[in-house]
């Protein structure tokens, strides 16, 4: 065991003990809840108000998508000893690297921004402060990225993740419970899931292209190398532990996502800007009665704020990861927390992200999620490359033929949908 690995362990042992069950699902968990709240809220409940439940093979598939390539990634880091993002760009060469970057800080400020404006517009449904829907989406939505500064920074990763388990238990409970009291057409909600196909509506495909790509997280599904390192996961041993809570988180993932489509489809809203989580709340409200509101705007918050906590831990060690490779620094490992890049990118972030709160609620939604989609047939082309065969993880933790068939099919379904809606 080298020094660095020795250290961990000596930090993983000096930890107080948790619960057995949320040791083993933890980092799951967090992956759902950071991508439920991202990519599940908004948008499934658009697409769900536009398409109805004959898209719910999309969030279906879009957690399966997600299950292969997290079990990827998981398996290359403790295979290696290397993030996937940083074995990724380590190999490729300095054009490529800036490439990345680019794309990932246009993805940092739309996925921020539409945190902040989903946090806005959850927070203005549930206490409204100045009478426009659009006022308090900014303020609020500014209260809440300030306040998630304040968290990660003074926290750590343990009162991170105690904060992160609440929320999914609220969350979790309260949407679901919302789903099954709205009393959808169950014969149709069954179809909807085993019978894939798109609606013949304006702007389907992209919609059910947002929907799959946000299901648990794009982008962020990186995330999960780094919490996997905070629990103390450094070698081969921890695969099979990967595999199950990454089973739990997105199992949870893709029933949350079920239940945001049948809400969405259940209900007839016209608003499609900050207004529209108020408009959901007041016809849950009319069918629902007072409860049923106020249990589906926790849940809402619940989902949108914890994913926004959950981005702003986690999205920050990717620019630390980035900043180390392109300045050709070699340390061992990578920087944590306390690291300049860092808390730069912590405090940067939101702060650039605000000036995306004056976009439409909507808008943002839409933008994240198809930006983020398109990072899913990169993840899969990298881990073909890297995990593909046994040159760089030997034959013991190489792709199996049955993942590479999966992660090829992940390409191709890919390119085929954004050049459908490309053309």
């Amino acid at each position: 065991m080298g020094p660095e690995r020795a250290e961990r362990a000596e930090e993983g042992a000096s930890r107080p003990r948790r619960p057995p069950f949320l040791a083993l699902v933890g980092p799951g968990l967090l992956v759902a809840a950071t991508g439920v709240g991202a990519g599940d809220l908004a948008t499934a409940a658009f697409t769900g108000n536009a398409l109805g439940v004959a898209v719910l093979w999309a969030v279906l598939l879009g957690a399966g998508i997600k299950y292969v390539l997290n079990e990827g990634l998981a398996r290359w880091q403790l295979a290696s000893g290397e993030t996937l993002l940083e074995g990724a760009l380590s190999r490729v060469g300095r054009p490529f690297r800036f490439a990345f970057l680019a794309y990932f800080l246009v993805w940092s400020f739309l996925v921020a921004a539409a945190l902040m404006s989903a946090c806005g517009a959850t927070a203005h449904a549930i206490l409204p402060l100045t009478g426009s829907a659009w006022g308090d989406k900014v303020i609020y939505g500014l209260v809440h990225g300030a306040l998630g500064v304040v968290l990660v920074r003074l926290g750590g990763y343990r009162l991170f993740e105690r904060v992160m388990g609440g929320a999914i238990a609220l969350m979790f409970v309260t949407v679901v419970a919302t789903a099954l009291r709205v009393a959808p057409d169950w014969g149709e909600v069954v179809s909807g899931l085993t019978t894939p196909a798109i609606p013949p509506v304006a702007g389907a495909l992209g919609w059910t292209v947002a929907l799959m790509g946000g299901v648990g997280g794009t982008l962020t599904v990186l995330c999960y190398g780094y919490w996997i390192r905070e629990e103390g996961r450094d070698s081969p041993e921890a695969l099979g532990l990967c595999r199950a809570d990454l089973g739990v988180g997105y199992a949870m993932t893709a029933l949350f996502g079920v239940a945001m489509v049948i809400v969405g489809s259940s209900i007839e809203v016209s608003g499609r800007g900050a207004g529209l989580v108020v408009t959901l709340a007041e016809r849950l409200d009319d069918i629902l009665g007072p409860a049923g509101r106020w249990t589906f705007l926790a849940g809402a918050w619940a989902a949108v704020a914890s994913s926004l906590l959950g981005v702003w831990q986690s999205v920050p060690y990717l620019f630390a990861d980035q900043w180390r490779l392109l300045a050709r620094e070699r340390r061992a490992g990578t920087p944590g927390s306390s690291s300049r890049p860092y808390r730069a990118f912590l405090y940067g972030m939101p702060a650039v992200s605000a000036l995306g709160l004056v976009w439409g609620f909507a808008v943002m939604q839409w933008l994240y999620a198809i930006v983020g989609a398109a990072f899913m047939p990169i993840l899969a082309a990298a881990l073909l490359v890297l995990a593909g065969s046994g040159r760089w993880l030997g034959e013991r933790h190489r792709n199996r033929p049955l993942t590479n068939l999966a992660l090829a099919a992940i390409l191709v379904f890919f390119g085929v949908l954004f050049w459908r809606a490309l053309g």
